[in-house]
């Protein structure tokens, strides 16, 4: 697949020819330097952009023959996402930050199916506290427990590490190597750290739109 942008009537390229699948239950890592090309690819795995040309498939469906109604369903049953800066509400408690994605797709017993995910990445005694309240690996922590409150088919991870210290980082990567051997989920992360990407079974390594090398 590929991706175009207009700039001032100027078309750049921002993904060239870029094809690989990322498997249920395994870790693809994508690494290369800022304006690589990764922002824009988890941007097209996630359904929040569409390829130029090719097409993206999850779970057999091309995310550009979606309508919207199906598309809002996807995002919120189906894939997962990890920011690098957490994303939590701050007006909402750990749990209930947790239970959100639950709310809105209209699932029932949230509130206990959301404990289960605090429990699993070991935070349940922070249920009632704040974002605000707890430290940055903690909320990561958090936010991978959001992201796999519904047992995604696909979990979207953007430099998830990288506003972290080392000791937090290896929690939150050993949460995310998790998700994909106790969940089954397909794990797609960009990164810089080389310690990141060793989690990973494929290594994706991007310049310019294109695929430079694969390793596993």
């Amino acid at each position: 697949m590929s991706k175009d942008y207009s700039n001032d009537g100027d078309r750049l390229r921002a993904l060239d020819g870029v094809s690989f699948i990322a498997e249920a239950g395994t870790v693809t890592a994508l690494l290369g330097r800022s304006g690589c090309g990764k922002s824009t690819l988890l941007n097209l795995a996630g359904a929040m952009d569409f390829p130029t040309s090719g097409e993206v498939l999850i779970d057999g469906r091309s995310t550009s023959g979606l309508s919207e109604t199906e598309l809002t369903a996807l995002r919120r049953k189906s894939i997962g996402f990890i920011f690098q800066f957490f994303q939590l509400l701050p007006n909402l408690s750990v749990l209930e930050n947790v239970e959100l994605p639950l709310l809105l797709s209209g699932a029932s017993n949230t509130k206990s199916t959301a404990m289960e995910r605090l429990k699993w990445v070991g935070l349940s005694e922070k249920a009632s506290v704040y974002p605000h309240q707890i430290s940055g690996g903690q909320m990561q922590r958090v936010a991978v427990a959001r992201a796999v409150v519904q047992s995604p088919e696909l979990l979207i991870a953007d430099e998830p590490t990288g506003n972290l210290d080392t000791a937090s980082g290896e929690l939150v990567l050993n949460l995310i190597r998790r998700a994909a051997e106790d969940l089954g989920a397909a794990v797609l992360m960009a990164t810089h750290s080389l310690e990141a990407a060793a989690i990973a079974g494929t290594r994706i390594q991007l310049r310019d739109g294109r695929i430079e090398s694969t390793s596993y």
